[in-house]
């Protein structure tokens, strides 16, 4: 029991940095935009540079795992997210470079795809080993380092604090509390029986799947553009001030932390399928209100739209783990989609917004709620039936 209450710490850890090291970044994009006169598409051009880089550290995070452990992948995943964070930090201070801010994103992208998938693993290995749901609780500690980096991001802003300095300080916390976190892993010296069963690739071809997948994309969505562009929302499209439009981000990320955290008990109580419409339909509702709504109504938005997208992620991920024997695969399916939306969501809304405004853009984040109601269903736990060979109760899909 000792080490299962290590290994559920040390995860929480390791979500609450991942949070604050991605927080400590988004947080000053409003002020990289001014500081180098970006417009929204040059930015997002900038900021395609962390999808790019999560794109190629996310396929092979399963093959790291697998080579390197647990550990090693989220150890190996946070050194080269501090290098690309300090590297983006120079280009922004030092050269004014965005190529080079490009670039620093590019290394980036690739730590926290790795981090974040062995993170995930991680989390799931607990929960398994618990018996009970927790996977909201880790997403939660991961919410509340992104509203304390955000209201530290907001702090900063106002008192004009350079980008680099704020990096610098970020990747300290970071190195340290990554450093924590691996050696309250689990050991990483033998895979178990579910690990290892199946082909990874076969989970692909499931339709049940792949609908937790469209789930779990649509909800990183609707949080992955709400933390690149609801800050520069409220800044241009309700003429509030840098620091202030930081603070309605921050809103968005309390009420997503405190759905995250009271989340467990109410899919308890309700069933994932019940609890995740009325959010999605809750997201959709705070999206209306931030984009048609006059300054406080945006707040009030802000504060729905982080409920609403708050258990998404997590309970995608506790729905692909319902069958114990292929978690695995079906864990990188969820999560691969899931980040493609996290990571290429806000450059898309960039270009978008180029064309309608950053406001307006938002919008679509209501309308993929439209195929993402239809897809919920897919969240109903499998029934559970007992393998003929009298092993492990297993879920039929």
């Amino acid at each position: 029991m000792d080490s299962l209450v290590r290994a559920r710490n040390g995860t929480y850890l390791a979500f609450f940095a991942a949070g604050l090291a991605l927080t400590s970044w988004s947080s000053r994009i409003p002020t990289i935009k001014d500081q180098l006169g970006l417009t929204p598409g040059r930015l997002s051009t900038v900021l395609l540079g962390f999808a790019i880089g999560s794109m190629i550290g996310l396929p092979v995070s399963g093959m790291v795992i697998r080579r390197f452990g647990t550990r090693g992948a989220v150890g190996g995943g946070a050194a080269l997210l501090c290098l690309g964070q300090l590297v983006a930090g120079v280009g922004v201070d030092v050269f004014a470079l965005p190529w080079l801010i490009m670039g620093g994103l590019v290394v980036a992208g690739i730590g926290m795809g790795v981090w974040e998938v062995g993170a995930n693993h991680e989390g799931a290995a607990v929960e398994r080993r618990l018996g009970r749901s927790i996977m909201p609780w880790f997403h939660a500690s991961s919410s509340a380092a992104t509203v304390v980096a955000a209201l530290i991001g907001s702090l900063l802003t106002f008192l004009d604090v350079p980008v680099l300095v704020h990096l610098i300080a970020s990747v300290a916390c970071l190195a340290g509390a990554s450093a924590m976190a691996v050696r309250s892993f689990f050991p990483d010296d033998a895979a178990t029986p579910e690990q290892a069963a199946g082909h990874p690739l076969a989970a692909w071809l499931e339709t049940r799947t792949v609908l937790i997948g469209v789930v779990i994309l649509v909800a990183a969505f609707a949080e992955g553009t709400a933390g690149n562009w609801m800050a520069v929302a409220m800044m241009e499209g309700h003429g509030l001030p840098d620091w202030l439009g930081v603070l309605g981000f921050a809103v968005f990320l309390t009420a997503m932390t405190t759905g995250r955290i009271a989340g467990a008990r109410l899919l308890d109580r309700y069933g994932r399928v019940v609890v995740m419409a009325v959010l999605f339909v809750l997201a959709a509702v705070g999206c209306l209100l931030v984009v048609f709504g006059n300054a406080p109504l945006a707040f009030l938005g802000a504060a729905f739209w982080g409920v609403g997208a708050s258990l998404g992620f997590p309970v995608g991920m506790s729905a692909a783990s319902d069958d114990p024997a292929r978690a695995a695969g079906r864990l990188s399916v969820v999560a691969t989609l899931a980040y493609t939306a996290f990571l290429a969501g806000p450059p898309f809304l960039g270009f978008l917004g180029d064309r309608v405004g950053v406001l307006y853009a938002l919008l679509a984040v209501g309308v993929l709620v439209v195929p993402a109601l239809a897809a919920v269903p897919a969240l109903r736990p499998a029934p559970v039936v007992v393998a003929a060979s009298g092993g492990t109760p297993q879920p039929r899909n």
